[in-house]
């Protein structure tokens, strides 16, 4: 087998184990390595929750006889660290428990690394092979990468339709989709930093925005309300899980709940959009309403679509937004079906 072909094998594994820090590792991208001795693989690690050990640690930490590291490969999906953050950086002690070759997916955009882990590591002896399966490495960092290159966080469209093509209704809360769609929209929730909706669909929903049928974290709540329309017995204000509402009257900042004025006379979204990107949000899930989602859609600000359809007939309501992008998946969970669309036609500005 080629060496190139090994590299990509072993990669493939640093990405399958790299998902299970999804939703956990944030604001720190997350990572999977390896390390490999003799066709064998000795160590495995994922970025921890952020503040403990990257990827690159936990592996080493978890090779059983240190003595073999420098007879092994180090496999990383992302360029290890040269900086101290909350940790000492990755580099260092690749150098230092002398591992003589290590495999990289694809650079680090972040400014304190973006490619000096990379020289350390030559600089300091180490053969390094760059890029192996570097698009399903970019791909899997879609959120981190988002952020620090376009200043943003990594924007989610999602909503549920029916057959015929109506997402809601003004007058009550009607549910479209099956259970099993409905815990799976639960785990989306644990994997992304926060979910926006307008205060029409908090008015008429009253929605929790947590993710109380799936273990995991819950994710920022936002809700745009002008003139804080919504009642403070509504569960945004439960100040159960932390949650900011954007309005033109005022600011206040309680246990878990923040009242953050901003201008109504310009435009709402890029400010919001811009208080995210300052508070180090990476990854933001719109869940509507249909105003809401149409604007991210008009003014082409999103990066994936997720439309639940269900073979349920209104024949009225709320008719669902449409869009235009690269479906990416299509999926089945009984009388429902999932699309996943992918936007690749986007402007500077989003």
């Amino acid at each position: 087998m080629k060496q190139q072909s090994i590299d990509e094998m072993y990669m493939s594994r640093c990405i399958q184990i790299a998902a299970n820090g999804l939703g956990t590792t944030y604001p720190n991208p997350f990572v999977g390595s390896v390390i490999v001795h003799n066709n064998k693989i000795i160590g495995e690690g994922f970025t921890s929750e952020y503040g403990g050990p990257h990827a690159e640690v936990n592996a080493i930490n978890s090779v059983k006889n240190p003595e073999l590291l420098k007879e092994s490969t180090l496999y990383v999906t992302l360029e290890p660290c040269a900086h101290f953050g909350k940790t000492p950086p990755c580099a260092d002690l690749i150098i230092k428990k002398e591992i003589k070759r290590v495999v990289i997916g694809t650079l680090d955009p972040f400014s304190k690394v973006n490619g000096q882990g990379y020289l350390r590591l030559l600089k300091n002896g180490v053969d390094v092979t760059l890029n192996i399966l570097e698009n399903e490495c970019l791909e899997l960092n879609k959120r981190f990468l988002t952020f620090h290159q376009k200043k943003r966080p990594y924007i989610i469209l999602k909503w549920a339709q029916t057959e015929d093509g109506y997402m809601g209704r003004d007058d009550i809360q009607k549910w479209i989709t099956n259970q099993y769609s409905k815990q799976l929209v639960h785990k989306w929730r644990t994997e992304e930093e926060a979910i926006l909706v307008g205060k029409n669909t908090a008015l008429i929903d009253n929605p929790q925005l947590n993710s109380r049928l799936w273990n995991g974290k819950n994710p920022l709540r936002i809700a745009i309300d002008k003139n804080l329309a919504i009642p403070r017995s509504f569960h945004l204000f439960d100040q159960s899980q932390p949650t900011v509402i954007f309005n033109s009257l005022e600011d206040v900042e309680e246990e878990n709940l923040f009242l953050k004025k901003i201008d109504f006379s310009e435009k709402i979204i890029p400010q919001v959009i811009d208080y995210l990107y300052q508070k180090n949000i990476q990854s933001l899930i719109i869940e509507g309403g249909s105003d809401t989602i149409q604007y991210f859609i008009e003014t082409n600000l999103w990066d994936e679509a997720r439309i639940l359809s269900s073979d349920t007939i209104w024949n009225e309501g709320i008719l669902a937004p449409r869009i235009k992008g690269t479906r990416i998946g299509k999926y089945r969970f009984l009388n429902d079906e999932l699309n996943i669309f992918e936007n690749r036609i986007q402007t500077e500005e989003s």
